[in-house]
Parts: C-alpha cells; sequence; structure tokens
C-alpha cells in the first residue's frame, strides 16, 4: 500500500524538490520497513536534498515493541539512508552493540552511527547507572553531529548532553513528538548553536509532559485513583493510560516558543 501510494505520487508529478522531510516512527513488520526502504531510495533519487529522519522504534526499558528481527533491517537498510535519528537508550544500545553507562559509551555509539552515515544523532533518554553529574530523579538527552570539511575529508563531531527531570510514570507518545520537533528545530540552517536546539527542545518536552503529567493527576483525583501508586486491576491501569493524554493543543504556546529551561552542556569536538 505504502509503495502504491508513492508510485501514484510519482504519477501525478507530486514528488519533487518540494518534499522536504520523511519522518517514521513505529513501524512493526519487515515487509512494511523494506517498503520504507524503497520509498525513501525513490525520493531521494527524486531529490538529493530531501532530509530523512527515522525514529527507530524498536522498544525501551529493556523489553522490544517489534520483532527483534528489525534490528537487522535497520542496521543494514534503514540507518545508511537516515540523516537524522532519534533512539532512545535502549534503541540505540541494539543498534550499535554498545551497552550505555557512561558518557563515553554514548559517545561511541554516536561515532557508530556517523559512520554508517547518519549526521545527527539525538538519544532521546539515558539513564547512566551511575553519574556525578546525573540524579536518580533525571535523564539525559544527548546530541552529536558529524560535521564534514567543505573541501577535506576531515570532520568534527560536536556532542551536547542535558539533563532534565524525570516526572513519576509513562507516557506514551514522547517519542513521536521529540522526532517531530527535532525535525522542525533541524530543518533549515540557523543561527542556533546544536545546544540550543537541545535546550528548546528539552524545554518543550518539560512542558508538555509537565502539563499532561498535572492533567492527569487531576482526572484521576476525580476518580479516587491515587496514581503514584502501581494499579491492582487493569480496568485502573486503563484509567491511568487514558487519563495520560499529551496535552498537545494545550501547550501550542510552549511548541512555538519553546521555554528555556536546562542547559546543554558541549562535551567534545572531533
Amino acid at each position: 500500500m505504502l509503495l502504491k501510494l508513492v508510485d501514484g505520487m510519482d504519477k501525478n508529478g507530486l514528488l519533487s524538490d518540494d518534499t522536504g522531510h520523511i519522518l517514521t516512527g513505529y513501524i512493526g513488520s519487515e515487509s512494511f520497513l523494506r517498503a520504507v526502504v524503497t520509498m525513501v531510495r525513490k525520493m531521494k533519487a527524486v531529490n538529493s536534498q530531501v532530509r530523512y529522519v527515522c525514529d527507530p522504534v524498536l522498544g525501551d526499558i529493556g523489553r522490544f515493541y517489534v520483532p527483534q528481527q528489525l534490528v537487522q533491517v535497520y542496521k543494514d537498510e534503514i540507518i545508511p539512508l537516515a540523516d537524522v535519528l532519534t533512539p532512545n537508550q535502549f534503541e540505540v544500545e541494539q543498534l550499535t552493540g554498545v551497552r550505555i553507562e557512561n558518557m563515553e559509551h554514548a559517545q561511541k555509539a554516536c561515532c557508530i552511527l556517523h559512520d554508517v552515515g547518519v549526521p545527527l544523532v539525538l538519544i532521546t533518554s539515558i539513564v547512566f547507572p551511575t553519574s556525578d553529574q546525573q540524579s536518580q530523579d533525571s535523564m539525559a538527552i544527548f546530541a552529536s553531529e558529524r560535521i564534514h570539511g567543505i573541501e577535506t575529508e576531515s570532520y568534527e563531531d560536536e556532542q551536547q548532553i542535558l539533563y532534565v527531570p524525570k516526572l513519576p510514570g509513562q507516557f506514551t507518545g514522547t517519542g513521536d513528538i521529540v522526532a517531530a520537533l527535532w525535525l522542525a528545530l533541524t530543518a533549515n540552517s540557523s543561527a542556533l548553536s546544536l545546544g540550543q536546539k537541545l535546550e528548546q527542545l528539552a524545554g518543550t518536552m518539560n512542558a508538555i509532559v509537565g502539563r499532561t503529567y498535572r492533567a492527569s493527576l487531576e482526572k484521576l483525583q476525580k476518580q479516587g485513583i491515587n496514581s503514584l501508586e502501581e494499579p491492582k486491576d487493569e480496568a485502573t491501569r486503563k484509567k491511568i493510560v487514558q487519563s495520560r493524554e499529551m496535552q498537545l493543543i494545550q501547550s501550542a504556546n510552549d511548541i512555538l516558543n519553546p521555554p528555556i529551561r536546562f542547559k546543554a552542556t558541549k562535551i567534545s569536538e572531533r
């Protein structure tokens, strides 16, 4: 179906230089993932400047959401096509074989992805087992960009890290929002540095998730549910999940005017 759609767009002249970006997220089957490979190659053949932003959704917190054989398809076929990659900690470990336990491991994993051909990598969430800088109630966001010299084969890798507070509970859809915001923040060359883009991303996400958390508490309190406790039955668990619908419309101003709440730190240059 996807390839038929792309073929139809092509026949009607809708694949052109006007296509600026491709964004993919959750893909649950190998056949559809391979169709995405064909689609991206076709669109890049029509317009070599189109940017492919890939959120390689595999799983989280040690658990796969998709068939494990998709990992190899991502490694062999998807990642070499990507201009931007936005994995979480679990996903980047699966894609690189590097277990991230400290800053150096995060740098090594990003370097592996850069070497495959991805210019910009955003690890959307990292919890280091031990860290002097990271508290137990925070997580890190790590961005790495490889910049090639104009007339030489030399390059520099710039890496930025930023710590944000964790909120209780799990919020479905945060990865999708992060990928979309990062696409927008990095869509055009601007005066913003990599660190400033990371700060804007973190500020907006903190505002959205914080607003969602507060709205969830209010809804659940009216139902007599304490969402900070582990639900003992499926009905309560379902109510908690439903209460955490992401407050996107309510956060429109924070999306358009990102609040700066956290400071990014440059790690190194290569």
